[in-house]
């Protein structure tokens, strides 16, 4: 009888197909991109451009392995929508702080954009919930600060977001 019992349970279910896995950061991030690209096929012109570091929406000031990482992605994506992407890591002209990465100071857009002949800069920010976290993404003109995309996804809060979160207080 238990052997009926423990085969009835599973009889009326039809749903057998595992489910899909969720995308990783590398697939969002791209698909973030080429939605920026695809709601202003326009954006291009406003290269090159450069990109800062994605910092916790909590403190500007503060970043992750997840926001360079995130930031690196998100330029690289872009770049294959056909953006032209400057590398400035090497610089000093961006505030670049070992732990932090490379964010740019309002006080000197102007300067940086100047400098490294850069219309347009990447930034972004994102937010930790109980189970994701929540990046916003932007490309901005430098020479009025107006947005000339931007693109929000999710990531599952999992044990590798959860390490790529370490060292800013995370989890």
């Amino acid at each position: 009888m238990a052997l009926t019992l423990a085969g009835c349970g599973t009889f009326g279910n039809t749903n057998t197909q595992p489910a899909e896995p969720e995308p990783d950061l590398s697939e969002l991030a791209h698909a973030a991109a080429s939605q920026m690209v695809a709601n202003n096929p326009d954006i291009t012109r406003y290269s090159p451009m450069i990109a800062a570091t994605f910092v916790s929406i909590d403190n500007l000031s503060q970043s992750s392995t997840f926001g360079r990482i995130s930031s690196e992605l998100m330029a690289s994506a872009l770049a294959r929508e056909g953006m032209q992407v400057r590398e400035v890591k090497m610089r000093d002209s961006m505030f670049i702080e070992e732990s932090v990465g490379e964010l740019i100071l309002s006080r000197q857009v102007q300067r940086l954009s100047a400098q490294h002949d850069a219309r347009s800069i990447l930034m972004g920010t994102y937010a930790q919930g109980q189970d994701y976290l929540y990046v916003s993404a932007r490309v901005v003109r430098t020479g009025d600060a107006m947005v000339l995309g931007s693109a929000d996804f999710r990531v599952r809060l999992n044990n590798n977001t959860r390490s790529l979160l370490e060292g800013q207080g995370g989890w």
